[in-house]
C-alpha cells in the first residue's frame, strides 16, 4: 500500500469535514445552545490532524486499485471518529462509542440513532447530524474528487471502491467531471426539496434538516415523531416523491436532464424498482383494509406508500408505527427493507440490479439443467454482463447474508428477542434505520450493550461500502509497504 498517498488523500477529506462543520457552527453559535466551543474545537483538531497528513509527500506517487479500497475504509472510519466530537465535546453523547454510533449512522446515511429527546437536543448538533447525511449520501470521497480533482487517473478507484452497485461506469470520459455532474444532480434534488416542502408550510430550519435526509436516504429527523408530527397530506407526499427520485440511480437522472428518455425507460432496475414499490404498496393497502380493518381512503394510501417507499429507500422516516401492522404488512417490509433500491443511488440494501441479475442467473442454471448443451448470456438493459460480474454478485450476497446473520448473533446476547437483534442486523447493514419490535421506529437503539453497537457500526460501514473495501482491511498483504 502507498501508505503517503493514502494519508495524503485522508488528510485532505478531513480538512473538508472541518469546513463543513462550519454552519453548524454558525448554527450553534447563533441560538446560543452551549454548542458552540464543541463545534470551534473539533473543527481545530480535525483540521490540525488533516493538514498533519497532508505534508507527507506523495507527488510521483500512483494509485492502484488496492489503495483506492484502503483509503476509502480508512477515511469512513476516521471521518466518522472526527465526526463524534461535537457529540462528545457539547455532551449530548459523551460516551464515545454512542457518539460513534450515532455518527457512522449519519455518514452511512442509515439512521439508527441512540438520542432518546430529539427535540431537545441543541440545534446546531441536530443541524450537524443530518448534514453528515448529506456528506455521506453520494459519497464524501466523490465531493473531494470534485473539489479538488488533482489525483489524475487513479481516483477511478476511489469512485469505484466507494459507489454503491456491481456495476461501474464514468458519465464522462473525466472522473472529477462525473463527480461534479453527480453533486450537480444531487444539490439540485437538495434545493428542490427545500424549497418544496417550505410552500408546503414547514419552518426553514426543518427544511434543511429533512431535505438533507431525504436526498441522502438517510431519515434523520429534527422531531421525535419524525415526519408523523406534521401531520400534513402534501408534506409526505412531496417526500415520498423526492426519496423515490433518490433511490434511482443518479446516471438515469442525468440522461432524463439530458432528455435522453430511452436510457431510462429501458432501465431493468428502474421498472423492478417502480414495480416492486408499487405492489408493495398496493398488498399492503388490501392487507391493512381485509385484516386490520382500514378504511379505503387517501390516509390509507399514503402511510402504506410512505412506509414502503421510506423503508425501500432505506431513508427510514416515520409516519405510522409499522410494528403495530398486521405480520403480512410487516413481511412485505422487511422484504423491501432487504432488496433496496437502485444502484448508484444514495439507497443502501441488496440493490435492484443485484436481485434482477440473480433471479436472470438462477433461471439460467435451472435451463442448464434442462438443457446442458445450450448456451445463455445474461443481459442487463441489452448489454451482457460478464460472469466476474456474476460471480462477484453471488459472493456479495453470501457476505451480505453472513455478517447480517453474525451481527445478529452477537445483538441477541443483550436479549432483546430475535425480531429485534435480526431486524437491527438488517437495517444496519441495509442502511435503512429502524429496525422491529423493541427496536422499532418509536423506539432507538440506546439500550443496546456497546459491543452491539459497535458491531451494529460496523455492519453500516459494510452496507455502504458493501463489503470488500473494510474486509480488505483484514489481509495483512494489504499493509505491505510498495
Amino acid at each position: 500500500m502507498n501508505y503517503k498517498l493514502v494519508f495524503h488523500i485522508l488528510g485532505m477529506i478531513l480538512r473538508v469535514e472541518a469546513v463543513l462543520m462550519l454552519p453548524s457552527l454558525v448554527i450553534a453559535y447563533a441560538t446560543g445552545d452551549g454548542d458552540a466551543k464543541a463545534f470551534l474545537l473539533a473543527m481545530v483538531i480535525t483540521m490540525a490532524v488533516g493538514q498533519l497528513l497532508c505534508f507527507l509527500p506523495w507527488r510521483g506517487v500512483k494509485m492502484q486499485a488496492r489503495d483506492g479500497f484502503a483509503t476509502v475504509a480508512l477515511t469512513w472510519i476516521v471521518l466518522s471518529m472526527c465526526g463524534a466530537l461535537p457529540y462528545v465535546f457539547s455532551g449530548v453523547l459523551p460516551n464515545f462509542i454512542d457518539a460513534f454510533f450515532e455518527t457512522v449512522s449519519g455518514f452511512t446515511t442509515t439512521g439508527s440513532t441512540v438520542l432518546t429527546f430529539i427535540e431537545g437536543q441543541p440545534r446546531g448538533i441536530l443541524f450537524w447530524r443530518a448534514q453528515t447525511q448529506w456528506m455521506g449520501g453520494v459519497g464524501v470521497l466523490v465531493l473531494a474528487l470534485a473539489l479538488v480533482p488533482k489525483l489524475g487517473e487513479g481516483s477511478v478507484y476511489l469512485m469505484r471502491a466507494e459507489s454503491p452497485g456491481p456495476i461501474k461506469s464514468k458519465l464522462t470520459p473525466r472522473v472529477s467531471d462525473t463527480a461534479k455532474i453527480l453533486y450537480s444532480i444531487y444539490i439540485g434534488l437538495t434545493v428542490g426539496e427545500i424549497f418544496s416542502l417550505r410552500l408546503a408550510g414547514m419552518p426553514w430550519y426543518d427544511c434543511f434538516i429533512h431535505a438533507f435526509s431525504t436526498i441522502s436516504t438517510g431519515g434523520f429527523s429534527n422531531r421525535n415523531a419524525s415526519i408523523a408530527a406534521y401531520g400534513s397530506l402534501a408534506v409526505e407526499w412531496i417526500i415520498i416523491v423526492f426519496m423515490f427520485l433518490s433511490g434511482i440511480n443518479f446516471a438515469l437522472l442525468y440522461f432524463a436532464v439530458r432528455r435522453n428518455f430511452k436510457a431510462v425507460f429501458e432501465s431493468e432496475e428502474l421498472r423492478s424498482y417502480t414495480l416492486m414499490a408499487t405492489l408493495a404498496t398496493v398488498f399492503i393497502v388490501i392487507n391493512l383494509v381485509v385484516k386490520a380493518g382500514w378504511e379505503l381512503n387517501l390516509r390509507t394510501v399514503t402511510d402504506s406508500a410512505f412506509q414502503v417507499v421510506t423503508l425501500m429507500t432505506t431513508t427510514g422516516y416515520m409516519t405510522y408505527d409499522y410494528t403495530l401492522w398486521p405480520t403480512f404488512s410487516q413481511t412485505v417490509l422487511i422484504f423491501v427493507m432487504f432488496a433496496g433500491a437502485c444502484a448508484g443511488s444514495t439507497a443502501g440494501g441488496v440493490k435492484q440490479i443485484r436481485v434482477v441479475l440473480l433471479v436472470k442467473n438462477l433461471r439460467r442454471e435451472v435451463r442448464r439443467i434442462l438443457h446442458p448443451r445450450q448456451v445463455t448470456t445474461i443481459r442487463s438493459d441489452g448489454e451482457r454482463v460478464d460472469e466476474p460480474i456474476l460471480s462477484g454478485i453471488s459472493l456479495f450476497f453470501f457476505a451480505y447474508i453472513l455478517m447480517l446473520l453474525v451481527v445478529t448473533l452477537v445483538v441477541s446476547w443483550d436479549d432483546v428477542g430475535f425480531t429485534a437483534a435480526f431486524t437491527a442486523s438488517l437495517t444496519c447493514i441495509s442502511n435503512v434505520g429502524p429496525a422491529f419490535s423493541v427496536l422499532g421506529p418509536t423506539s432507538n437503539f440506546a439500550a443496546l450493550s456497546g459491543v452491539s453497537k459497535l458491531f451494529l457500526s460496523l455492519n453500516m460501514l459494510l452496507g455502504r461500502l458493501e463489503i470488500m473495501p473494510l474486509l480488505l482491511l483484514l489481509f495483512p498483504s494489504l499493509w505491505k509497504k510498495k
